[in-house]
């Protein structure tokens, strides 16, 4: 399952955006609790502007794993992109009390 996980998160990086997905659900599919790939899945779905998929994917990230970063971030993301400001900007806050170069990680991924 983390090499699907693994394989779907670069995928996602490099902007192969279908094959990603293909291979985030295949990780899922081996272990249904598996926060990475949840993680990985949203951005996917972010990426493909698929904004209710990606927060679904993110709160599954977020009970699993409730300080993953990254998903606190991208949660943070797609609150901002669906006019939820607050939630947004408080899922900033925490990602970023985790890991303080999370911003510069995501924009590292073609994600301002």
């Amino acid at each position: 399952m983390a090499l699907w996980n693994g394989r779907c998160w670069v995928r996602a990086i490099v902007g192969d955006l279908i094959s990603a997905l293909a291979d985030c659900d295949q990780a899922l599919q081996l272990e249904p609790n598996l926060a990475a790939a949840f993680d990985s899945r949203g951005l996917v779905n972010l990426k493909l502007a698929r904004l209710d998929a990606a927060l679904a994917d993110y709160n599954s990230a977020l009970r699993l794993e409730p300080r993953l970063a990254s998903s606190l971030y991208g949660r943070g993301l797609v609150n901002i992109k669906m006019n939820n400001q607050a939630a947004g900007a408080a899922d900033f806050a925490a990602a970023t009390a985790i890991e303080p170069q999370i911003a510069a990680q995501f924009a590292q991924y073609g994600i301002p």
